[in-house]
């Protein structure tokens, strides 16, 4: 992805993780960063940093969209890109997840994307411009067992991102989605749920960052037909399938340690 010197770049869960990574990108590349979160005050991490200002945001709340889309409209009279960064994690077997724990996730990973998307859109379509990315997970096209909520509403990232690139693209208007695998980040910090193997089995993911590797060279164009798993055919979707559960097997218990009977009958 390649973004120009003085871009207007809204980023929203910028206080850490994949966020607080993109702002720094995207300041070594020249743009001015609203960065954004749930914090009153401006995360440490972000104190100091130039072309960059800090503004609360709970993207389960529509007035404070409101309030950042009437902030870039008065500060910089337009968007050039919306990172729709913002995430928590719940996982466990599906019998011991809360219907409470659904609406939260939901809420924030799937409603939080279409809040934003929504917002800045008639912002992106009058001025015929703009870059929509918004952060799924290889969850959302690859889907481990006591992850249900989470992959659910990755997924429903994925899904979204590719209806709103063929919807605005007469528009002028581009949508990427990011479907990262595992990288060292606080969200495991924000996991809820009961299931105690599930949250065992999020702690294994917890491994130092590449820095070596950009946060734009997770983000892929949906109109790259390669990429969408829906997008291939059954025996080529098989294959790659098997590829990714090798890469994903941090999340599953070893040799059905913590499965129930009847689950590691499953296994073989």
């Amino acid at each position: 992805m390649s973004i120009p010197a003085q871009s207007r770049v809204l980023i929203t869960g910028a206080g850490s993780g994949l966020g607080l990574a993109l702002v720094h990108q995207l300041v070594e590349r020249g743009g001015r960063v609203l960065a954004t979160d749930v914090h009153s005050e401006t995360p440490e991490p972000l104190r100091g940093l130039a072309q960059v200002t800090y503004r609360k945001l709970d993207v389960t709340q529509d007035v404070d969209w409101a309030t950042a889309r009437d902030w870039v409209t008065e500060e910089w009279d337009g968007l050039d890109y919306l990172f729709n960064n913002a995430g928590v994690a719940a996982g466990g077997r599906i019998e011991l997840t809360e219907m409470d724990q659904w609406q939260w996730i939901v809420d924030i990973n799937l409603l939080g994307v279409a809040r934003g998307c929504r917002t800045f859109t008639p912002m992106l379509k009058a001025q015929r411009s703009g870059h929509i990315v918004n952060t799924a997970s290889a969850a959302g096209l690859i889907h481990p067992p006591r992850m249900s909520e989470y992959n659910a509403v990755k997924a429903g990232v994925v899904a979204l991102s590719e209806t709103l690139l063929h919807e605005l693209k007469p528009f002028g208007v581009q949508v990427s989605v990011v479907c990262p695998t595992f990288f060292k980040t606080n969200l495991t910090e924000s996991l809820r749920g009961k299931d105690e193997a599930a949250r065992q089995s999020a702690a294994k993911l917890d491994r130092p960052v590449d820095r070596d590797r950009r946060p734009d060279r997770s983000c892929r164009d949906p109109r790259r037909r390669e990429e969408p798993a829906h997008h291939l055919d059954r025996p080529q979707r098989a294959s790659r399938l098997r590829r990714q559960t090798v890469r994903t097997s941090a999340v599953l218990p070893d040799d059905g340690q913590g499965l129930d009977a009847d689950e590691q009958e499953g296994l073989t």
